[in-house]
């Protein structure tokens, strides 16, 4: 039996579903919106934190005197006392808080600090040499790869490829503001993670003697507006305690904001992944086995498993074995869609090449292998669709025969998978007497368009325009709902607010359904009137309708999960994206030209919002695949790329055009995330672009010029 919770059918939505631009457009495009650092506290000090500028080092010394007597240095915060060892190129060492950013940096320089410079490791490419920083992890096997290998009847291909680490580069840099207030500390945080912070916070002080008492409400979290996080930005990091801590020493507020050197040496990486694959096929191009050795790094940590052979999991006969490599260079952390570009590089590189050792279109091949994936269907109904949207039949050609000049065209697939899982939310909503409407919740905007989510939620289960409801969310204070990852968000806020919209419009409906001679089941809410069912003659006005409440306030909570009340939201994609290339084999350089991109989505609440989604990912994934890189010096091992200047991104001009399609919008699966997966194919779809042009792989992405023209060298001019 259907519940009242569920999504209104498709013939019966007024929003949901349509193109409708995001309500904090106009104040960002202005520069009303205020970010973290536009936060000015009265009285507000600075802080400057001094990093680690050796790749492996132990701390011999530290003297922060001179720091300590500069006019204008109010307190200096040693981290890492001496005979501490530094692991990379960027930790954090020591902080000093003065009157004005100036003072604080000049105090920075005045540390005393001697090093003692140890070994270093920071480029883990070449296997051979990474001893005993690689660790092994676990080897597994399903079914026979040997015996499937020894076949007479199969064709093998084996390869090397390769995904280089990248930095998180977000628009706005790391950092906050604190403020103490007696026993209570404000924190205005860039964070994906509003309503966790707080207590991850007071957990860490709660250690120190001066803030044992501390509790996670003590600590309030707002983010207004942020810029961006794409996983980077979920714990309060030491930066975010310290200015806490400082904060509460000083007795005055204190901003700490990351420089961008800072934020791309200390604020997280993707992590790299490397492998030697060897995979077969039946003359028919059935893949019938997959062998792999692979590597990466993820820092000091070393790197996890990517997951291989990627979406092909049924693949009959596989053997995988991969190493963790500890390297001195910045820690990994979530990057959108994490170790899902990595896999999908490996995987999709390695199966396009042994369709051409096979002499197959790359389509047909994929088409006859989608069975070893969990959604075979809907894999298959996406490549036609993405090969109508790019003209694969036309511009497909076997390799090298990319055009007779020097400038070569090319195309290249992938695909991928995402969960989606919405994370736990609580929503409340307020009807007022005078008509105003208030949706509540602790969760944040990264740039995405949540805000404009919850408003078309409410405003349609309400019947109101989007200009009736008042959007409340970037505060801790508010009911809780979960951060920000993994592509959960509007799955959990969407859903809560349903929930709560449609229990407080019940709660109306009490009190207004004896004033229209009906029973409360009768009335609904459309067109700003609430309205008895089947006679349209008998209505209020919303703000009529509202005034019935007298002095009261309708105040309700909706809950994401929650058993019984609808299925609003699920789990589990598949996509498809196919790249149009051109590349130059005089210069090296890859111009994009195209990128189609067929995605499974559920039931999208903005399409707007959802398209933007999908471009965003589709940028992200030009930048990795032809530009982004960390590039560390192997003699210092310090990263020689932490600036703007070169470490590359794309400009608008560097992304072609996107073309997006949302796949079969299953509305009875309700919501499901997309900010993800979008961004996961376009590396692999990329590389095989390319090697579709010039007729040789290039090995590593990104595909810089000196590594096509290298490629070119090595394997003949395409």
């Amino acid at each position: 039996m259907p519940s009242k919770y569920d999504w209104p059918v498709a013939g019966k939505r007024s929003l949901i579903g349509k193109r409708i631009s995001r309500l904090d457009g106009p104040a960002k495009a202005s520069g009303a919106a205020k970010y973290a650092y536009d936060v000015n506290r009265p009285g507000m000090l600075v802080a400057k934190m001094l990093f680690s500028p050796h790749g492996h080092a132990r701390v011999s010394s530290i003297d922060t005197s001179a720091a300590e007597k500069l006019p204008g240095v109010r307190a200096v915060r040693v981290l890492k006392a001496a005979g501490t060892e530094l692991n990379y190129h960027g930790v954090e060492i020591a902080i000093v808080v003065a009157d004005s950013e100036e003072i604080a940096g000049d105090g920075v320089r005045k540390i005393n600090i001697k090093y003692e410079v140890l070994p270093h490791l920071v480029k883990e490419e070449d296997l051979s040499k990474i001893g005993n920083m690689g660790k092994p992890g676990q080897e597994t096997t399903v079914g026979n790869p040997d015996q499937a290998f020894g076949q007479a009847d199969v064709v093998t291909h084996e390869g090397y490829y390769g995904i280089n680490t990248i930095t998180h580069c977000c628009l706005e840099a790391h950092g906050q503001v604190a403020e103490w207030n007696g026993e209570n500390c404000t924190v205005w945080a860039s964070t994906q993670a509003v309503g966790r912070i707080g207590g991850d916070m007071a957990k860490v002080l709660a250690n120190d003697p001066a803030f044992k008492d501390v509790k996670p409400a003590s600590i309030r979290v707002l983010t207004d507006y942020m810029g961006g996080g794409f996983g980077s930005k979920f714990a309060p990091d030491v930066w975010g305690v310290e200015c806490a801590r400082l904060s509460k020493q000083t007795g005055k507020p204190i901003k700490l904001m990351l420089d961008r050197d800072q934020e791309l040496l200390a604020a997280g990486m993707r992590p790299s992944d490397y492998a030697k694959v060897k995979v077969a096929a039946k003359k028919d191009g059935s893949v019938v086995a997959w062998q792999s050795e692979s590597w990466g790094t993820g820092g000091p940590g070393g790197g996890q498993f990517p997951g291989i052979p990627y979406v092909f999991t049924e693949i009959p006969n596989k053997r995988t074995r991969h190493i963790s490599v500890a390297t001195n260079t910045g820690p990994g952390r979530a990057w959108r869609a994490p170790n899902h570009p990595q896999a999908a590089a490996l995987t999709m590189c390695a199966l396009e090449d042994l369709a051409h050792k096979l002499n197959m279109n790359p389509l047909d091949f994929f088409l006859k292998n989608v069975g070893l994936s969990a959604r075979g269907d809907v894999y298959r109904a996406e490549l036609l669709k993405a090969a109508e949207l790019m003209d694969w039949k036309t511009k497909w050609h076997p390799r090298g025969q990319g055009g007779k000049g020097h400038i070569k065209q090319g195309v290249g697939l992938s695909i991928h998978t995402w969960g989606g899982r919405p994370h736990d939310s609580d929503c409340r909503c307020i009807i007022n007497p005078d008509g105003s409407v208030q949706v509540q919740l602790g969760s944040q905007d990264l740039g995405s368009g949540t805000r404009t989510v919850i408003a078309i939620v409410a405003a349609e289960t309400l019947g109101l325009p989007l200009s009736g409801v008042q959007v409340q969310i970037g505060d801790s204070n508010y009911p809780p709902s979960g951060a920000s990852g993994g592509s959960t968000t509007v799955g959990g806020v969407s859903s809560s607010t349903r929930r709560a919209s449609v229990k407080a419009l019940d709660k109306l409906f009490e009190a207004v359904a004896s004033s229209l001679g009906t029973t409360a089941d009768k009335l609904v809410a459309r067109d700003g009137r609430i309205v008895v069912e089947g006679d349209p003659a008998k209505s209020l006005t919303w703000k009529a309708a509202c005034a019935k409440l007298g002095t009261k306030t309708i105040s309700e909570i909706g809950r994401q999960p929650m058993k019984d009340e609808g299925t609003l939201a699920d789990q589990g994609v598949g996509g498809v994206q196919m790249s149009e290339v051109e590349v130059d084999t005089e210069t090296g350089i890859v111009t994009m030209k195209k990128s189609v991109v067929v995605q499974d989505c559920g039931l999208v609440i903005d399409l707007k919002t959802a398209e933007s989604q999908v471009f965003g990912a589709v940028i992200m994934g030009v930048c990795s695949a032809l530009y982004e890189e960390r590039i560390f010096d192997q003699q210092t091992g310090t990263m020689l790329n932490a600036d703007m200047e070169f470490y590359k991104l794309s400009g608008i001009g560097d992304v072609g055009e996107i073309v997006v399609h949302m796949m079969n919008i299953y509305d009875q699966r309700g919501v499901i995330g997309l900010g993800e997966p979008p961004a996961i194919s376009p590396p692999a779809a990329i590389a095989n672009a390319v090697t579709n042009a010039i007729g040789v792989r290039v090995e590593t992405i990104p595909f810089t010029p000196d590594k096509v023209l290298a490629a070119l060298e090595k394997g003949g001019r395409g």
